[in-house]
């Protein structure tokens, strides 16, 4: 399951377009990381985008 669980940002569709313009399905997945968050006090391994990742760790550094 590529999907975000803070964001919820997941695989999109659509077409590959070839030099010859013909178009074939494809995906695009985020880049998803298991990071390990504490939640309510107790540490969780949840699948996170990189981009949430990114913003958590300024969001801890400011």
């Amino acid at each position: 399951m590529a999907k975000c669980s803070v964001c919820g940002k997941g695989v999109v569709f659509g077409h590959q377009v070839s030099h010859s313009n013909r178009k074939t399905n494809r995906a695009w997945k985020p880049n998803i990381r298991k990071v390990k968050v504490s939640v309510d006090g107790t540490v969780k391994t949840v699948p996170m985008c990189a981009r949430c990742l990114r913003t958590m760790k300024k969001a801890e550094n400011a």
